[in-house]
């Protein structure tokens, strides 16, 4: 009987088997055919992309807020216009030869204002000075987003470019190959809260350092070339300016002189 019992047993464990390695096979199949179904979709999804991106070429060059919408399309399918300078994306829509042009023109205007800002620029002075170069070459405009994709690009390529987030999420691009501290970022954002200058005692203040700390941090962005002194002040106060900051402001100001000028003009 138990010898009947041991064959009727081996028989159920053959069988289970047998059964396991059906659905095993079954459930292959059917990831298989998942897969190229879900290939086929892709497929189809990128032409259409493509055939998205013949139709809407030239507003995708000159409409900004298009062109990021067209990327944050690609990137939901994983295709990546900027991957190259040539292939499809390049030869045909010209969009990674915009954004490789306009990498050069960012290195251009970084490699000119090194000496000014110490190689730290906010995001919207450089957006602000490649308008102004670009006016006399092309009327294409740029946005926030088209810097800060190139930047990215230059930052894969190697180049020592780099994004620095700030508060609000405004960035800072950096051109020179400088890693900032957690003290020098701390001090750049205070500046960016107090219209672009920052002082020791109001450091020491906002942060409870000592002295020493507070000295040490200042003296190394200044030898960096990122801030400048000012001794001479009504107070007796020394103000550390930073020039990516205040050449921000100081656009910003002019812009909006510009525009009630105009506009007391047209009224006049």
């Amino acid at each position: 009987m138990a010898s009947r019992r041991r064959g009727i047993g081996v028989g159920a464990v053959q069988r289970n088997q047998q059964i396991q390695a059906k659905f095993a096979a079954k459930g292959e199949e059917l990831a298989s055919e998942q897969l190229q179904r879900l290939s086929q979709q892709l497929e189809i999804f990128t032409q259409r992309l493509e055939e998205f991106a013949r139709k809407h070429r030239d507003e995708i060059r000159k409409n900004s807020q298009f062109r990021r919408h067209f990327q944050e399309m690609c990137t939901q399918v994983g295709v990546d216009p900027l991957a190259s300078s040539k292939g499809f994306w390049a030869e045909k829509l010209g969009v990674g030869d915009f954004y490789y042009e306009l990498a050069v023109q960012i290195i251009e205007v970084c490699l000119s204002t090194n000496h000014i800002n110490g190689g730290l620029m906010s995001v919207d002075e450089l957006r602000n000075r490649l308008m102004k170069s670009r006016s006399r070459t092309r009327k294409e405009a740029i946005s926030q987003d088209d810097v800060i994709r190139a930047v990215k690009k230059l930052k894969d390529l190697g180049h020592g470019f780099k994004l620095i987030e700030l508060k609000c999420g405004r960035y800072l691009v950096q051109s020179v190959p400088r890693e900032l501290s957690k003290d020098d970022t701390q001090i750049w954002q205070l500046a960016e809260e107090n219209n672009g200058y920052v002082t020791a005692e109001l450091i020491q203040q906002k942060f409870s350092w000592d002295t020493i700390r507070t000295s040490s941090a200042l003296e190394k962005i200044v030898k960096d070339g990122m801030a400048w002194v000012d001794n001479q002040t009504s107070d007796n106060m020394t103000y550390y300016w930073f020039p990516a900051l205040f050449f921000e402001q100081f656009n910003q100001i002019s812009s909006s002189d510009s525009i009630s000028g105009s506009t007391s003009s047209a009224n006049y």
